[in-house]
């Protein structure tokens, strides 16, 4: 699959700015570190700036690599924040300088990185949320690796536990998203000639991360994710042509029921996210405290999880909603039927001897009752897929 020409065009981007005070953000998506995004970036950035544009660097990681420091030599670059971290000094992105300096257009490298403690924000993502919201516009890249829903994917592709991660309700806001492709044999070309690591890392990085099965399907999964973000944003396009410029409610709703078992709660979360982004619906999460299983109730570590998973459906882009019942199948359905959910995601449970017998699980009772809804059960991780 070929980068589309028009992609490159940075005029394509900058039709987007007027209009709005909100700015504009775009994404480079790469498979793997060493693809190319923040060549890309400083590229662009370049040729924004000779059309007259106003153009600074946010934060930029030439990671010593020679083409991107010859980049960056004469665009301006907004000084970094330095933070006294247990007796270190690190180095920041600065917001409150690049708002203070006000530029068009800011380029940040690094996405998915978390600051240090100290900062502003604690995750750079967040940083450049500020600056959307101040009027910035921003370019900015990631590896297809750090996206939330696919945390658990990756670990199970390329047996690596991905720590950053970026919410998928970030990408899914994204105005453009582009990715950066080049094959595997050229990757790991580049990784041998050491355009990537040190020389002391590369026999390792073949190995593992850089072996050719894992590059392919990063690659894929990179690909998929463009080309997914690009038809949402044409159906959207379309349908606000078709609407006269009026934006209409979408026909699609997805329903993840969200228990207080911690167990697979983390998969069942971006199965959900997934699935409603390949329906390009909206999405809820849903909990159901029952009397029984009140907040009084639940074990401390239940409630820290319940709490961590809430969390993680809201950064996947979904609607929390906490409903309270005795009844956890009615509730469901109620709530069901009130937003015309299009499909119903609940995990499989692992009930009581006596309750199987019996047939009364949570899930074997909501896939009895559900009629006409759509369920899908999502089976738990195994133990043995993790790293």
């Amino acid at each position: 699959m070929k980068v589309d020409e028009d992609s490159r065009n940075p005029q394509r981007f900058l039709d987007l700015l007027p209009q709005t005070k909100r700015g504009k953000l775009k994404i480079y998506l790469g498979s793997a570190a060493g693809v190319g995004k923040t060549y890309r970036m400083l590229e662009e950035a370049h040729q924004l700036r000779s059309e007259g544009h106003d153009v600074v660097l946010g934060f930029i990681e030439t990671h010593g690599r020679r083409e991107t420091v010859a980049c960056v030599r004469d665009m301006e670059r907004v000084p970094l924040k330095k933070i006294e971290y247990r007796g270190v000094t690190l180095e920041e992105m600065d917001v409150d300088a690049i708002i203070a300096r006000s530029p068009e257009i800011v380029i940040v490298d690094e996405l998915p990185h978390t600051n240090v403690s100290g900062s502003k924000h604690s995750r750079r993502y967040q940083d450049i949320e500020e600056l959307l919201d101040y009027g910035t516009n921003v370019i900015t890249a990631f590896n297809i690796q750090h996206l939330e829903s696919l945390n658990q994917m990756i670990r199970r592709i390329t047996g690596v536990d991905v720590r950053e991660t970026v919410p998928d309700a970030f990408l899914a806001r994204a105005d453009e998203v582009v990715t950066v492709d080049i094959s595997v044999e050229e990757l790991r070309r580049r990784l041998r000639d050491g355009k990537i690591y040190p020389a002391d890392r590369v026999e390792q990085a073949l190995k593992n991360f850089f072996r050719p099965d894992n590059l392919a399907a990063l690659r894929e999964l990179a690909l998929l994710e463009v080309a997914r973000e690009q038809s949402r944003h044409r159906e959207e396009l379309e349908i606000l042509r078709r609407e006269g410029g009026r934006r209409i409610g979408v026909s699609e709703r997805v329903m993840v029921c969200l228990s207080s078992n911690p167990d697979g709660s983390e998969e069942l979360m971006r199965r959900a996210a997934r699935t409603a982004a390949q329906m390009n619906a909206e999405w809820y999460a849903v909990h159901v405290e029952t009397p029984k299983e009140s907040v009084q109730k639940i074990s401390t570590a239940d409630f820290r999880a319940l709490l961590n998973n809430i969390n993680l459906a809201a950064d996947l882009g979904a609607e929390v909603v906490w409903l309270k019942s005795p009844d956890v199948v009615k509730a469901v359905f109620d709530f069901a039927r009130e937003k015309k959910i299009s499909r119903i995601i609940v995990g499989r449970t692992h009930p009581t001897l006596w309750n199987r017998l019996l047939g009364k699980s949570l899930t074997s009772q909501i896939l009895a009752e559900a009629g006409d809804f759509d369920v899908q059960v999502v089976a738990p991780e195994l133990d043995g897929s993790k790293s």
